[in-house]
């Protein structure tokens, strides 16, 4: 079942057939695009939602459909999370926490690309704060939530090809800033945030990985132009090859419930998927698909997160 599907496929086939009454799902950034569409996928197939949203008034009118077409036992609740501020996440876990009810999956799916230079609520650069530090104070914050065979999906993309951690300099105090190294940044961080979640919590059977969702028109790319967009993948050596397709945020969101519902926990755990496969480990060159070696190292991913205690001053 979990190899029958591929880049074309949509979140409500890869979920056909699957009961996930009783199910408890967290997705972040459900107020449009790849986040309003899983949580809909989720509740058609019975599973309850917890909406994060920064703009509730906005994640509402989006996850109208999660409620409409919510099957017996499903259904969405939404709660209030602004990635670029640590006091709304920790404000947010804190109330996930009292609350006290554990999670099966939790789909990182908020986040920001190519935004002009800025700095969070707390400093940190735009992307990689909000990318990568909103969502590692906010699951580690829970992460006693999540139960035994849950699943953490962090959404990474492509985009990390664009540029490893700078554990150095996150912040681009020093280093001239550019939108797709910035996003190739928190991007890579996504991954190696899954790498070692997955290390800490598998003995206690919690697995964590790393998706590509594809490339899709949302908004997402809200900060580019035309002429940008279009060169988010940069041109093949092979001038025969055909370009990248766009999908579509249905197909958009199936590698996500995929990888958090359906394939094998030993098969994604610790890794990276697209097109609702395990990617390859490919090298510089490569541009169809896979993954850099970098973005799965496990030092690195020790270090990544050594450093990210260090800069949200919280150790986990």
């Amino acid at each position: 079942m979990a190899g029958a599907f591929g880049a074309q496929s949509t979140a409500d086939e890869v979920l056909e057939g699957v009961d996930l009454r009783g199910k408890r799902i967290l997705v972040t950034g459900v107020s449009a695009g790849l986040g309003a569409e899983t949580a809909r996928a989720l509740a058609a197939h019975g599973a309850h939602v917890v909406g994060a949203a920064r703009d509730l008034r906005k994640a509402q009118a989006a996850t109208e459909a999660a409620r409409t077409e919510a099957a017996p036992g499903g259904g969405l609740d939404l709660v209030e999370l602004d990635l670029a501020s640590l006091a709304s996440v920790r404000a947010c876990a804190d109330r996930l926490v009292a609350a006290g009810e554990a999670f099966d999956v939790v789909i990182a799916n908020a986040g920001v690309m190519a935004t002009p230079f800025g700095k969070t609520a707390d400093g940190f650069e735009t992307q990689f704060g909000t990318n990568h530090l909103g969502h590692f104070v906010l699951v580690n914050r829970i992460a006693d939530l999540l139960k035994p065979g849950s699943r953490l999906v962090n959404l990474s993309s492509a985009g990390h090809r664009f540029s490893d951690v700078d554990l150095e300099d996150p912040n681009f105090d020093r280093t001239p800033y550019a939108e797709f190294v910035a996003y190739g940044r928190s991007k890579t961080a996504n991954i190696l945030f899954a790498v070692e979640f997955d290390r800490r919590h598998k003995a206690r059977g919690v697995r964590a990985t790393a998706v590509h969702p594809g490339v899709i028109a949302t908004e997402l790319g809200r900060h580019m132009t035309p002429e940008v967009r279009a060169q988010i993948i940069p041109p093949t050596p092979d001038a025969a090859e055909p370009p990248i397709p766009w999908k579509t945020i249905p197909q958009g969101a199936a590698t996500s419930v995929w990888s958090g519902l359906v394939a094998a926990a030993d098969e994604v755990g610790g890794r990276y998927c697209e097109d609702c496969h395990v990617a390859e480990v490919v090298d510089l060159g490569a541009v169809r698909g896979g993954v850099r070696p970098y973005a799965l190292d496990p030092d690195t991913a020790r270090a990544l997160w050594a450093k990210s205690e260090a800069m949200v001053g919280e150790t986990f």
